[in-house]
């Protein structure tokens, strides 16, 4: 289980601070797509020991910002999110992943 905080000025529909998943609506604390995406997170962030996960991220991020991509084309091409957006319908997926389960997604 996870501790969901409504943060109305959130710049992002959801987003997962570990240990906390940050939510603009409230209406989304039930949204289990969601925050199954969220727990993706969380879960690539503890595999990772939480800060390292924060510097890839934002690497991943400046890099491919770098290659000439725009904002969202570039969030969208971070390995972590790839693997987020790809199985967050999957409600089973954190019981059937592996560790490190992103790294297909570089």
């Amino acid at each position: 289980m996870s501790l969901i905080l409504h943060t109305p000025t959130l710049p992002a529909r959801g987003m997962a601070l570990y240990p906390f998943i940050l939510i603009k609506d409230k209406s989304d604390a039930t949204n289990r797509r969601l925050l199954n995406h969220e727990r993706i997170h969380l879960r690539q962030q503890l595999e990772m020991l939480v800060l390292p996960f924060y510097i890839f991220y934002l690497g991943e991020y400046g890099w491919h910002r770098l290659r000439g991509l725009p904002h969202h084309q570039a969030y969208m091409a971070i390995s972590f999110e790839k693997e987020a957006y790809d199985r967050e319908y999957e409600s089973d997926y954190l019981r059937r992943r592996r560790f490190w389960g992103f790294w297909k997604y570089l």
